[in-house]
């Protein structure tokens, strides 16, 4: 059966565990979380016993620690992860894995009411793509995909999180949070508690607060710095370039987040005079569909012939520094102060 995250979190919390699961995608810390519930919900686990983890290298062993009994424990729980069991075979086939899957499917199948008796199988994948093992256990088991979340499915579980605590945050401020720390769950929560540690119970997370303690993401500090370059605010623009090379970003890195920008700006003024979807010509994700206004508002800062200048200053910039010609800090303040 395929469940959404929503479900299988639901699942966890009120239902009996599922005999087997496929849990892959994108959102790698609600897939950790959830993989830490249903080991928690499994209960007392010794390593070897009834806890075996399964890895690519060692994945041949998986059907052999099936059969074997969890001596001393009701059930076993086996974690496999990251065993490349569901992925397509390219033009260079594993016909080892390939006959393993056969193995493994065929022996789910056969033997599915024994294995519901005594083992909680976990498999934990980067990706999976539909082979036999995928519809069997779509058919015998729980599936879930782990897609990256959207901003409103992320502001909603932000604010779970501030009401378990009895803080208050806005919704305009929570969008603030996402744009300035990233769509990483992980990241956003560490954010998050900071605030909540610093407003404390029934307190109130608000912008300045945000922009006090927490960490911007560079692609946002790069919004920054292109929002004042487009304002003829170029000391600010210094100034910004400034405090990302004292927090230690490496400059390459700089260079090269500053270039990527400016070619999406410059996208943005091609889809917009072309009357195409910006989402999908920027190639955006879609819990990155927010920063389309972004984008929108800072390509109207300038002109087409600006941005193909600043792309080619800057692929110059990087050429010459890795002939030795320039210094890289250099060269950037210098194409910045030239926007004008």
């Amino acid at each position: 059966m395929q469940i959404k995250i929503e479900q299988l979190e639901q699942e966890l919390k009120n239902k009996e565990l599922q005999s087997i699961y496929l849990l892959y995608g994108e959102e790698k810390f609600l897939l950790d979380t959830c993989t830490k519930k249903i080991a928690n919900k499994f209960g007392e686990k010794v390593s070897g016993i009834n806890y075996i983890k399964i890895y690519e290298e060692n994945v041949q062993e998986l059907i052999s620690n099936m059969q074997t009994p969890s001596f001393g424990y009701e059930k076993k729980l086996i974690v496999v992860r990251n065993s490349g069991l569901f992925e397509k075979q390219g033009r260079k086939k594993d016909k080892a894995k390939e006959e393993l899957v056969e193995k493994l499917n065929y022996y789910i199948n056969e033997n599915i009411d024994q294995i519901k008796d005594t083992t909680v199988l976990v498999f934990i994948e980067e990706i999976s793509d539909k082979n036999k093992l995928y519809t069997t256990i779509e058919k015998l088991g729980i599936i879930c995909n782990f897609e990256e979340l959207k901003q409103n499915q992320i502001s909603a579980r932000l604010k779970s999180i501030c009401s378990s605590y009895k803080v208050e945050i806005s919704n305009e401020d929570i969008n603030y949070l996402i744009e300035n720390c990233g769509t990483n769950m992980q990241i956003l929560i560490n954010e998050l508690r900071k605030l909540i540690e610093y407003v404390g119970e029934n307190g109130t997370i608000k912008k300045e607060y945000i922009d006090l303690l927490c960490i911007k993401q560079i692609q946002a500090v790069i919004f920054d710095l292109t929002d004042n370059l487009g304002k003829k605010e170029i000391s600010k623009s210094i100034q910004i370039l400034d405090n990302l090379i004292y927090s230690k970003e490496p400059i390459q890195k700089i260079l090269i987040t500053l270039y990527n920008h400016f070619k999406k700006i410059y996208i943005t003024k091609i889809a917009i005079q072309e009357n195409k979807n910006l989402a999908q010509s920027l190639n955006l994700k879609p819990n990155q569909t927010f920063l389309t206004s972004k984008y929108k508002t800072q390509s109207g800062y300038f002109k087409k012939q600006e941005l193909r200048k600043i792309l080619q200053d800057i692929t110059n910039l990087d050429a010459n520094y890795k002939q030795g010609l320039i210094d890289l800090n250099i060269g950037l303040r210098t194409i910045l102060c030239g926007i004008n």
